[in-house]
């Protein structure tokens, strides 16, 4: 018969302040890390391709999307202020964000028909499939 452990999952907060000043991330996420990237999803399906990234804390009007050289990118950029004043301090606060990620194009993607839906954190891209074609310069609207 197999003993039975007790063990205790939740991190001690020694390990926890130990996480957060480690460079390597707080809780196994990057916070201070320039690679930081977000989590994307590529789907081929029988009439597109969907491209799906992870990108909470944006807004609609942080990306940009374009299909240039063959390559479809993805620029976004946020940033943040706030400002508190009362006699005793002024407390100032400000955050930025941003990522870019470049996908070359399979020859069967149609460049004139991307479609691009951004919605509670999530950027939704979809390319039609319609055979070998060239793929000229274009921004894409986000919807």
């Amino acid at each position: 018969m197999k003993n039975l452990v007790k063990t205790n999952s939740l991190p001690s907060l020694g390990n926890m302040m130990e996480d957060f000043w480690n460079a390597e991330g707080f809780f196994g996420h990057p916070l201070f890390s320039k690679d930081a990237l977000p989590a994307v999803n590529i789907k081929n399906r029988k009439k597109d391709y969907l491209i799906e990234v992870a990108a909470p804390g944006f807004k609609k009007e942080d990306f940009k999307v374009n299909v240039e050289d063959g390559q479809l990118r993805i620029f976004a950029s946020s940033s943040e202020s706030n400002e508190e004043e009362t006699e005793e301090f002024t407390r100032r606060e400000f955050s930025t964000a941003s990522f870019q990620r470049a996908f070359a194009l399979p020859q069967q993607a149609n460049c004139d028909k991307v479609k691009a839906v951004y919605k509670d954190g999530l950027l939704k891209i979809t390319l039609d499939k319609d055979g070998d074609q060239e793929k000229p310069s274009r921004t894409i609207k986000i919807d």
